[in-house]
């Protein structure tokens, strides 16, 4: 697919995108008919109720899992052409698997975001050590940096894995449910972040997540997952068009659009 000249602001497009698992005896289909465009320097949040599928869309899209039909670009090419050496330097992921066991320093761990662009003994250039320290900066952890992935807090790790991915140097950085196991502190913090790297240095950012409120505040943008679509759009738009009130709104929450918020129902 060709992108046309009105679309030079879009990073990856999806065109009739059929997602899921496929074993040798079965084919289950989690999402189909998906047409999505992601936008260069936006923070895009996925939305949707628990098993929906939002983890299978990001590792779909990064390439991490195998489409089940249509077409994903990466800048105008079809993903799969793209050589996984090559789509390092263009595309970092932070996935909540936890960290192997490992002797590794914090900033050795950082270090390793710079692996698409070393040698295969590993050294690091001064071109390198720049990125790691910028990464360093840019998440605020210089007092860690020689501690061991164990010493630390959740909160401190996502930030560690954030720049890990900073280090990597791409123009997105995709993350799944990056903030599922912190407290509200944290929570906050990790989106805050985010949505400044995106303002600041113009980074594509794709995070599923169950934090509604944040991303309400904080996304640009969003792609609200149900059992029968993604509709994606700006925040505002989808909040006005009652979009983001029909995904969870139930018997026992509504949302309420002078709040931007869902409360509980009284009964």
């Amino acid at each position: 697919m060709i992108l046309d000249k009105n679309s030079s602001n879009i990073i990856i497009q999806t065109h009739n995108l059929s997602i899921g698992y496929q074993t040798k005896k079965n084919t289950t289909c989690v999402a189909e008919k998906v047409n999505l465009s992601l936008n260069k320097g936006k923070l895009v949040c996925v939305l949707g109720k628990n098993g929906i599928g939002k983890s299978t869309l990001l590792r779909t899209l990064t390439k991490v899992q195998p489409k089940l039909s249509g077409e994903i670009t990466l800048d105008g090419k079809k993903l799969e052409t793209i050589p996984n050496a090559e789509l390092a330097k263009k595309m970092s992921l932070v996935l909540t698997e936890r960290i192997p066991e490992s002797n590794l320093t914090i900033y050795e761990l950082i270090a390793l975001g710079r692996q698409p662009y070393t040698n295969w003994i590993g050294n690091l250039t001064d071109e390198d050590k720049k990125y790691i320290d910028l990464a360093i900066e840019q998440t605020n952890i210089k007092d860690i940096i020689h501690k061991k992935h164990y010493e630390l807090s959740d909160g401190q790790l996502q930030k560690v894995m954030i720049a890990r991915a900073l280090a990597q140097n791409t123009e997105i950085i995709t993350l799944d449910e990056p903030t599922a196991h912190l407290d509200i502190h944290n929570k906050i913090e990790i989106f805050n972040l985010l949505k400044k790297l995106a303002q600041n240095l113009h980074k594509t950012i794709l995070i599923s997540t169950h934090e509604i409120h944040l991303a309400l505040q904080l996304a640009n943008e969003l792609w609200l997952m149900n059992e029968t679509e993604i509709i994606s759009g700006k925040t505002e738009d989808l909040i006005a068009d009652k979009s983001v009130a029909k995904l969870f709104s139930s018997d026992l929450v509504t949302f309420d659009l002078k709040s931007k918020q869902f409360i509980m129902n009284k009964h």
